[in-house]
């Protein structure tokens, strides 16, 4: 009896010590006694300016997605173009990889494991029907040779019913942000119509698929491009507004890979008319992101850009 009781005032007592809040002592709604963190921190508003911006090459005006491989930031355009060009971080060109036997239909973001690069060909704003939808995946150790080993995942959305075409940038399924984690794919589908983002699940072994519905997240805007961080405990994600003002959005102290249940912040980059495609980092701390053109005569002619944000102090918890 007397130890069920000792038992019994140790789960007591330690049920009573896990507090949950905000653990984020940059949240306004902090909670210094919480132990838990329960995804209720808020933020004030944030805003970030870039250390520095660089005029691209005109043979990437469609820059779309962006990683870092091999010292270089691999990007690619988003029509067409089956080439992907591997940057210095002053944006100069030092690589182009030509991918033969494949199509460039939209292709809107790329990624990678430690043994594949992944390419995502699911661009689906114009009409958003398309039943192609799927990812290319390159094995790393052949991805610098001539002859790259190549082979695709194909997927439709478990929730998209209607193929009827729609008006353009009217559909739920348009994909542009992705992140590979040690067992499956997470993609970043925009609403836009809500300016939200929905995240589907996706195995990442070559196949045929239904990437699973896993959560919304209201990230007031449209979402373009994600990269996971080394320590795999958070996720930068770029996009822009309705009126192409860009934002960050960070996700992290999330658990299980439900976004939801983590911290949600939102930066905003004081670059107007910016379309932020791609986005990537090195060491966690400094962000590269890529902007393709934008011009609406007369006034706005913006060129395509790579960009550098410190985001350590948003990220040092």
């Amino acid at each position: 009896m007397k130890k069920s009781l000792i038992f019994f005032f140790l789960i007591l007592t330690s049920s009573y010590g896990q507090i949950s809040g905000c653990t984020d002592a940059q949240a306004k709604n902090f909670n210094p006694n919480a132990i838990n963190n329960d995804g209720s921190c808020v933020y004030a508003s944030a805003k970030v300016k870039t250390k520095t911006s660089i005029k691209l090459k005109d043979s990437l005006r469609e820059t779309s997605g962006l990683m870092v491989f091999e010292k270089l930031f691999w990007t690619h355009n988003d029509d067409h173009d089956t080439t992907i060009y591997g940057l210095d971080s002053n944006g100069i060109i030092q690589k182009k990889i030509k991918l033969e036997k494949v199509k460039n239909n939209d292709w809107e973001e790329i990624s990678q494991d430690s043994s594949y690069i992944y390419i995502g060909d699911f661009g689906n704003n114009f009409k958003g029907n398309r039943k192609d939808l799927h990812l290319l995946r390159i094995e790393k150790k052949s991805f610098l040779t001539i002859n790259p080993v190549i082979d695709t995942i194909s997927f439709s959305y478990s929730n998209q019913t209607d193929f009827n075409e729609q008006k353009e940038n009217h559909t739920d399924f348009d994909c542009e942000a992705f992140v590979v984690s040690r067992d499956s794919i997470y993609l970043f589908a925009k609403q836009w119509s809500q300016k939200k983002t929905t995240v589907y699940v996706l195995p990442k072994i070559p196949g045929k698929y239904t990437a699973k519905l896993k959560e919304t997240l209201n990230v007031s805007g449209l979402i373009t491009g994600a990269t996971l961080l080394e320590s795999g405990k958070g996720i930068v994600l770029c996009g822009y507004s309705e009126i192409l003002q860009p934002f960050l959005y960070l996700l992290n102290d999330y658990k299980n890979n439900d976004f939801s249940t983590g911290n949600q912040r939102k930066i905003k980059l004081p670059l107007p008319f910016h379309q932020v495609e791609g986005i990537a980092t090195e060491d966690g701390q400094l962000f590269y992101i890529t902007n393709e053109v934008f011009s609406k005569k007369p006034f706005i002619n913006v060129t395509q850009q790579i960009h550098t944000v410190d985001l350590s102090f948003f990220l040092r918890n």
